[in-house]
């Protein structure tokens, strides 16, 4: 039997609803995945063990550190004779202006919070300092520990000073790694931007004939480079793509409407209704007025 993944919240793990920082000395130790609702860092400065998140698993030795989004399931084993830092706050904590949905942090852009950028990149990157740098983000976390035990006027603000400079000293030290990897984000975003513009400009002219010029020309491409695109991210043509779409509205209105099959045909961009029940069972190998039957019986 399947053990169910549990997600917890400050409550369930902190004293105070916004920021939580313990060592190995007053963690209460997880064994199973989980996830919880809120950030969490470990800085590890003792003792080598292997860190999973999500489908990954990277290793974390002395001086490296994880960073863990809210509701990423998560499994990071403590061996004996370990020494490190957790710190656990919610993003309010963090960046008070930022109003987002913890479930939608991936979509934020990196100029806006360059200090998620950890936290976005940790299954595809290792983290680590040494030197100077682990000094002084080791020192952080004994400053943070130590303030947030008296909490009183400023703490906090002191608190979220420290925790910048932890966030700020990663990355700086992986600079190049990170920017490299937003810069991927960043395509992969405005590859997915324009494409959805092109199924926006399909859609909108389905029952005209669909050009590829057209299409490239709404989602402000060259028709050569689209024609790239749809391969590479659907493995398809632009022809092949656009009858998939004309095929899956076909159904819908089938299934749907009570509209004769020839004005289905011309709805899709079928001026010939024999050659639309000809593609329509080259794809379904059933004749259109077969599928609607079949449907209506279901």
């Amino acid at each position: 039997m399947t053990r169910a993944i549990r997600t917890y919240s400050m409550a369930d793990r902190a004293v105070s609803p916004d920021f939580a920082i313990r060592d190995e000395k007053s963690v209460t130790r997880i064994a199973e995945a989980h996830r919880h609702e809120y950030f969490q860092i470990q800085l590890n400065l003792a003792g080598r063990t292997t860190q999973h998140i999500a489908a990954t698993a990277r290793p974390l030795g002395p001086g490296d550190l994880s960073f863990v989004l809210p509701y990423r399931v998560h499994r990071i084993p403590h061996p004996p004779r370990s020494r490190f830092f957790i710190l656990s706050f919610n993003l309010h904590f963090l960046r008070p202006e930022l109003d987002v949905d913890p479930l939608d942090l991936e979509d934020v852009p990196l100029a806006r919070a360059p200090e998620l950028a950890p936290f976005l990149f940790q299954e595809y990157l290792d983290f680590s300092l040494s030197g100077d740098d682990l000094k002084q983000v080791t020192e952080a976390c004994r400053s943070m520990q130590a303030e947030n035990v008296r909490r009183r006027y400023g703490s906090l603000e002191l608190i979220r000073g420290h925790l910048l400079l932890l966030l700020g000293t990663v990355c700086r030290r992986h600079e190049r790694a990170l920017l490299g990897m937003a810069a991927k984000q960043a395509q992969r975003t405005s590859r997915r931007d324009a494409l959805a513009r092109v199924m926006r400009h399909v859609r909108e002219h389905m029952a005209q004939r669909i050009q590829l010029t057209d299409a490239a020309a709404a989602a402000d491409l060259s028709p050569n480079y689209l024609a790239h695109l749809i391969k590479k991210e659907t493995g398809k043509t632009f022809v092949d793509l656009v009858t998939e779409r004309r095929m899956e509205k076909a159904c819908e209105l089938l299934t749907h409407t009570t509209l004769r099959i020839g004005e289905i045909a011309q709805t899709v961009g079928f001026e010939d209704e024999a050659y639309f029940a000809r593609r329509f069972r080259q794809r379904y190998a059933t004749s259109p007025r077969q599928f609607r039957l079949r449907t209506a019986r279901q």
